[in-house]
């Protein structure tokens, strides 16, 4: 059996599924965000057509009984060699990979990029109204806990790298106001606005500022 409309529409869903995940998992705050955007279409895109493509290079006598294998072999093949490099180049402080993984990179920052002027007023704005009349120094030791125990599925590495964060925080030199929205900020990455909603809401009066302070 050749190839039919069904295969070369799974293998482009193939491909746009896994540039689709890639950006989902870099915008945690607001998943759906992440891909609607232009450039973050114009990435899933590319994946899409990269799939296609190697599904057609595929000889037809390579696996010709079983042409969803072969569909599957496009799809791995395609996100394999986008997302190698031929060598790699010291660029400053940054290691730069040259190749295919390259090319891509260029893409997925431009659509980070999208993603971040999009939500960036949306994030502030969340911020500003839940954390208001938050006292850093009393939030700091119980919010983050409490937000991650609200949460069954943080991986330790998230966790890791909030804790850097908070540790950079913790030292920054910046009024309280201003750490407190910090705080909320980092929060919100990991966990998103309604876990913070709801681990503010919860912690009350022990997190706020005194009258008058």
């Amino acid at each position: 059996m050749d190839l039919t409309w069904l295969h070369w529409t799974a293998v482009a869903a193939l491909g746009a599924v896994v540039g689709a995940s890639e950006l989902i998992s870099r915008n945690k705050d607001n998943p759906a965000a992440a891909i609607r955007t232009w450039p973050a279409l114009f990435y899933i895109a590319i994946n899409s057509i990269a799939s296609v493509g190697a599904l057609g290079l595929i000889p037809a006598n390579l696996l010709p009984s079983s042409p969803w294998m072969r569909v599957l072999l496009a799809g791995v093949s395609a996100m394999a060699f986008f997302r190698t490099s031929l060598f790699v180049v010291r660029a400053g402080d940054r290691d730069v990979g040259v190749g295919p993984s390259g090319f891509l990179q260029i893409f997925l920052g431009a659509a980070d990029r999208a993603v971040d002027r999009t939500r960036a007023a949306v994030r502030s704005a969340a911020v500003a109204e839940i954390m208001k009349g938050v006292d850093f120094t009393k939030a700091r030791p119980a919010l983050p806990p409490l937000c991650l125990a609200l949460m069954q599925n943080v991986s330790p590495e998230d966790q890791q790298v909030l804790d850097r964060s908070l540790d950079v925080l913790d030292k920054r030199e910046a009024e309280p106001h201003v750490k407190a929205l910090l705080l909320g900020l980092e929060l919100i990455n990991v966990v998103g606005v309604d876990v913070l909603t709801t681990a503010v809401k919860s912690l009350g009066e022990q997190i706020r500022s005194a009258p008058g302070a």
